[in-house]
């Protein structure tokens, strides 16, 4: 793995992803500052509901926010907004721009992940010239209307890790009780929404999360 592969792995250990739904009345960008400060080590921006005015005026508040702590900043969907934004990468699915296309006119060290939920779709991100793999629903989630009752679980993830050369992450339902599992699927990070933005005390759930995750590695050498 060069070293570039190495650092973005490390990067991508706990990425939290903005819900401002979940937030409630609560403020969702001192939500991701308590992640980030207990630890976090990446942030999504994601509003599937905001115009591109809103969105790219959320982005440029997370910006430095996300600088402060040295955390990877990645905004979700827009490529033109995390281009404008000065993010450090964007996040597409299955309705977004297509990663080739995105590769060949973003910046040298822009960062491009993909949304993948099986081992064909994640070879063929990683072809196309994907970063990393965003990999779930792993247990379930109620955050994406689209993904609701799709679970993939441990064994798909474990397959999926092993069939590409880049990082996975894996999403969906991912939470204090499991962290240690996903971890011993050979995934570089776990992608959290509601654990975090639910959360009473999201900077005690980060750390919590970091514990198992941590613990999960140590049990496969």
């Amino acid at each position: 793995m060069s070293r570039g592969a190495t650092e973005l792995q490390s990067r991508l250990q706990l990425m939290v992803i903005s819900d401002r739904r979940l937030a409630g009345t609560r403020d969702w960008l001192s939500l991701l500052d308590a992640a980030l400060s207990a630890g976090a080590t990446a942030v999504q921006l994601r509003d599937k509901e905001a115009t591109s005015g809103e969105l790219l005026a959320m982005a440029e508040s997370l910006r430095p926010v996300a600088d402060r702590y040295a955390a990877l900043f990645l905004v979700n969907d827009r490529f033109d907004v995390a281009l404008a934004s000065g993010a450090h990468g964007v996040h597409l699915g299955d309705d977004d721009l297509p990663v080739a296309e995105v590769r060949r006119v973003a910046p040298k060290d822009f960062i491009i992940g993909r949304s993948a939920d099986t081992v064909a779709a994640a070879r063929a991100a990683e072809a196309a010239g994907a970063d990393y793999l965003g990999v779930g629903s792993v247990f379930g989630t109620r955050t994406k209307k689209e993904v609701i009752g799709e679970v993939i679980g441990t064994n798909c993830l474990r397959r999926i890790a092993s069939s590409v050369s880049i990082p996975i992450v894996g999403i969906g339902g991912v939470s204090e009780e499991n962290a240690a599992e996903v971890a011993r699927t050979g995934a570089a990070g776990i992608a959290v929404v509601s654990a975090i933005m639910s959360a009473p005390d999201p900077g005690a759930v980060t750390r919590n999360l970091l514990r198992e995750w941590k613990r999960g590695k140590a049990m496969v050498g």
